[in-house]
């Protein structure tokens, strides 16, 4: 733990950063660091790590608060004297234990009276992750198989983290409550405060014998992979949400969710503006002048144009429907296409000549005749 960098270091973040910024620094480390984009860099695929441990407990509040008070040691499970049952910073540390044990109840105050049942179903947690797809991939859909980490049960307790032929037995001490009431003589007479039970770590179960494959704690980190579809037409930096692929419930709970995060590589030639695709097309002067048919690429393939003559540089057209599909909807946007007019080089002797030819006879039959904006003011203030 002494070797592990600070959790709001690593996002770049200051404690009092909120859910959303939390969030936003991660998704910005993230694509820093992405194995995707860092084909066998180690040392990215550390950083990559790194982060997604950092977010895990940031973005979970029970956790954040407490790696604020206990730093690392609050959120590591080996961490303390738990032993079999839990540990007192272990997963299913209950905050108001701790408050209770420090300054105490004080009849119902600091997170004192009735407390849920230790060993009741509790939902898992949600877990994140991120996918990078294509620009085709996101405008036409995909599929994709991701690999993540996630806390699942342990298989061979099945949760207990009893050895096989074991089970947890219900503690004495509490009774099963996971909490024990102490009577405390103060000036104002006797008083009764609640805390954890000290032998079961407010488990209300003791495991005599820890299961040997999760070290008597019920549940495994493990590596999961599931197929997402890429939906046609999502955009960069929208989340999918993938139900029941999270971390595993406790005692039986229903499992989290999953949120993955969709990051859209740039495109070499397109850009998107909403649901429309944009690009530039180069065409030679003599194809702007006289009017040709170019060859356009569009998500499609190569489609056929039509310029029309004396078509000038940045001039735009659109082809309709050929842009990105709505989300969940019917329909799709279309392509703008912006002309850029390629201006010949290096021009042999005879070329210049045939330029300069026709330079001479354009400007004689359309631009001496034609009179500028300018000299059109200028008539009508004469006598």
């Amino acid at each position: 733990m002494a070797d592990k960098r600070d959790y709001y270091e690593v996002l770049g973040i200051d404690k009092n950063a909120s859910e959303q910024d939390i969030k936003k620094a991660f998704r910005q480390q993230a694509k820093k660091y992405h194995p995707d984009l860092h084909p066998g860099d180690k040392e990215a695929e550390a950083k990559f790590k790194e982060v997604n441990e950092a977010y895990e407990v940031l973005s979970d509040s029970e956790k954040k608060a407490r790696y604020d008070q206990f730093g690392h040691a609050g959120v590591d499970p080996n961490f303390g004297a738990g032993g079999p049952g839990g540990s007192p910073f272990g997963q299913d540390i209950d905050l108001g234990d701790i408050f209770n044990s420090v300054f105490g109840g004080f009849g119902g105050f600091g997170g004192g009276g009735r407390r849920a049942n230790p060993n009741a179903p509790r939902r898992g947690t949600d877990v994140e992750t991120s996918v990078y797809v294509s620009f085709e991939e996101a405008a036409k859909g995909a599929k994709k198989k991701i690999q993540y980490k996630v806390i699942s049960t342990c298989p061979e307790c099945n949760g207990t983290g009893a050895a096989k032929g074991t089970s947890p037995k219900t503690c004495t001490s509490c009774n099963g409550s996971g909490r024990v009431t102490i009577n405390q003589r103060t000036p104002f007479g006797v008083v009764q405060t609640q805390k954890a039970c000290d032998a079961c770590h407010g488990q209300g179960k003791i495991v005599e014998k820890p299961c040997h494959h999760c070290d008597g704690k019920g549940r495994i980190r493990k590596t999961k992979s599931v197929d997402v579809t890429i939906p046609a037409g999502i955009a960069d930096g929208q989340i999918l949400n993938i139900g029941g692929h999270g971390n595993d419930g406790v005692n039986g709970g229903p499992a989290g969710d999953l949120h993955v995060f969709v990051n859209v590589r740039p495109h070499a030639v397109f850009e998107r503006r909403g649901n429309d695709v944009w690009c530039e097309m180069p065409i030679t002067f003599a194809q702007a002048t006289l009017g040709a048919e170019v060859t356009v690429p569009t998500l499609d393939g190569n489609v056929k144009y039509t310029v029309h003559e004396g078509t000038q540089p940045n001039d735009i057209f659109k082809l309709k429907g050929k842009g990105i599909p709505n989300l969940n909807g019917r329909g799709r946007g279309d392509q703008y296409v912006k002309v850029t007019v390629e201006i010949p080089k290096n021009l042999n002797t005879k070329q210049k000549e045939l330029i300069k030819e026709l330079q001479k006879v354009t400007t004689d039959k359309n631009y001496q005749k034609r009179k500028s904006f300018m000299d059109k003011i200028k008539d009508l203030f004469k006598d």
